[in-house]
């Protein structure tokens, strides 16, 4: 039994474009708790998620309470030219001489976009369950992702799973603060 299904977080769904769409709130709600978001912020980000849905090879994940209540959503696709993460991750690796870098990850990766866990159900393995499973499928010969610099149980995960570093202190368009991408190879060990 892992560490997640013996804290009570024993239902790990895979979810389809439409059941996002319909828990789409539930799963808003996990991502404004755990990043510590304004409620507001699932206003702006709801019709994102949506578009992100349709987009070539989508998959998503969810951690679901013994009551069927949403505790970590997980998400993403395959990344391409002309999508805004791809375009900001490129411009920040040629901006900085990191060209080879950019030949090396962004032809044929996967883009893990949002991974969430509630702060109640954080500590207990959901996050990497949901990392496994989102990743056993996901197309793709690497793996991408964005995370705000600094220690983090998100850091420590990513560190366990082999991420390494891709381009770091890089400032998206829209966020103040300094962001960490990281990347490894698929499939997972």
């Amino acid at each position: 039994m892992s560490a997640a299904a013996a804290a009570g977080w024993e239902r790990f769904v895979e979810l389809s474009a439409e059941e996002m769409r319909l828990r789409l709130t539930e799963a808003l709600q996990v991502y404004v708790t755990a990043m510590r978001y304004p409620p507001s912020a699932m206003h702006h980000r709801g019709p994102t998620w949506l578009s992100h849905a349709v987009r070539e090879g989508w998959r998503g994940v969810a951690a679901l309470d013994h009551r069927g209540a949403m505790v970590g959503v997980a998400y993403g696709y395959r990344g391409a030219p002309g999508q805004w993460w791809y375009e900001q991750v490129n411009h920040g690796l040629l901006d900085t001489g990191h060209a080879a870098g950019a030949q090396h990850w962004l032809p044929d990766y996967f883009e893990l976009t949002e991974l969430h866990v509630l702060p109640t159900a954080q500590g207990h393995g959901v996050g990497e369950t949901l990392l496994r499973m989102l990743l056993d499928q996901a197309e793709g010969a690497n793996v991408l992702l964005s995370t705000p610099e600094g220690p983090s149980r998100a850091w420590r995960l990513y560190r366990r799973v082999g991420f390494e570093d891709v381009l770091r202190n890089y400032r998206f368009a829209g966020d103040p603060r300094p962001f960490a991408v990281l990347g490894r190879t698929l499939p997972l060990d």
